[in-house]
């Protein structure tokens, strides 16, 4: 019976898949998301080529998933945070414009 061995940064991507999740309010997830995604796509490739050679797929699958929604959640949020200060930013420029900073 031949070893097997372990999928390369399969553990990486689990625990950058976790952490995009964790900071994804941050934009700190958005760039732990997209890191995790591409690590996984590489190391999915590499096990697809010889699928009986390695072992621990399922956590570069779990960890390549949560990479996934801790992208798309730091996406939201990010324009989230966008939309917030272009608001602000309106919202403040037109109180200037009418005087209202005058006083102060």
């Amino acid at each position: 019976m031949e070893t097997k061995i372990k999928i390369p940064n399969g553990t990486t991507v689990l625990v950058l898949g976790i952490c995009s999740i964790v900071f994804s309010c941050v934009f700190v997830g958005l760039v732990l998301g997209i890191i995790g995604v591409v690590l996984g796509n590489k190391a999915k490739s590499i096990y697809r080529e010889s699928p009986d050679k390695y072992d621990g797929f399922q956590s570069l699958n779990a960890g390549w998933i949560m990479s996934i929604i801790g992208l798309c959640i730091g996406a939201i949020y990010t324009i989230y945070y966008f939309l917030v200060g272009a608001a602000m930013f309106s919202i403040f420029s037109a109180a200037n414009e009418v005087g209202a900073f005058d006083n102060l």
